[in-house]
């Protein structure tokens, strides 16, 4: 099994490249820099590299490199700087998301192919009743104006939800929604719920970045883990959030 991942430069998707390989699964990277990879990752024999910016990309090459792979993930993110907040690309998580889930179809797989994005709690599902604030909206409301990455986040789990939607036969998604996010060396124990159990603005939880990883990593290599949360948004947080 092969799994592409891209933004796995970033500070999740470097673990979840890391935890993948130490499965055993052979992992595929689309990276603009090596710079923030371990080099026992670089030289790992089960590691493939493509070293271009996502959307740099044509549609051709993004066919060839989805081609055989059962399971695409995406942790891009926008950089914490200002022109990664309000510079271009303003719609970087939702054009890769399409534009990778167009190259699943162009492919024309024999099985559904697993997606997973990595989102955000300040994301609702909008598949479901999950209900927040006045407050809440509000400071919501306010994000969708003043930070750009906000509305791509939303926007690329909405064309999951409405676009590729629950009964695709080429592809099967799923958007990990992580609350306040944490460094950790180790994984702990965490727990996984269909919607929040906490305000992501008032009251928000930790969950740290290598949980996020070893959950994607469930998701992607144990059909039980994926059948309980495809077509859903889970929710993550460390056990001590809780």
């Amino acid at each position: 099994m092969t799994t592409l991942i891209v933004g796995a430069s970033g500070a999740t998707g470097r673990l979840l490249v890391e935890e993948l390989l130490n499965r055993g699964q052979a992992v595929k990277i689309i990276v603009r820099s090596l710079d923030s990879l371990p080099e026992t990752v670089k030289g790992h024999i089960n590691l493939s590299v493509i070293q271009v910016s996502i959307l740099d990309m044509s549609d051709a090459d993004m066919v060839r490199q989805v081609q055989g792979c059962h399971a695409v993930v995406s942790c891009l993110g926008h950089n914490m700087t200002f022109r990664g907040l309000f510079g271009r690309p303003r719609r970087l998580v939702t054009d890769a998301t399409r534009r990778l889930c167009d190259a699943i179809r162009a492919t024309d797989p024999s099985e559904p192919v697993k997606f997973v994005l990595m989102n955000t709690t300040g994301n609702r599902n909008r598949d479901l009743d999950e209900r927040i604030s006045f407050g809440q909206k509000c400071v919501i409301g306010l994000l969708r104006l003043l930070l750009p990455p906000h509305v791509d986040n939303e926007k690329a789990a909405d064309y999951l939800r409405s676009d590729v939607g629950q009964n695709d036969p080429q592809i099967e998604w799923a958007a990990v929604r992580p609350d306040g996010l944490v460094d950790e060396f180790d994984v702990t124990d965490y727990k996984v719920f269909v919607s929040p159990i906490r305000s992501a603005i008032f009251n928000s939880g930790t969950t740290s970045r290598i949980n996020v990883a070893h959950f994607i990593a469930k998701l992607v290599n144990a059909d039980s883990t994926w059948n309980e949360w495809r077509g859903k948004m889970p929710v993550i947080y460390n056990a001590t959030s809780t």
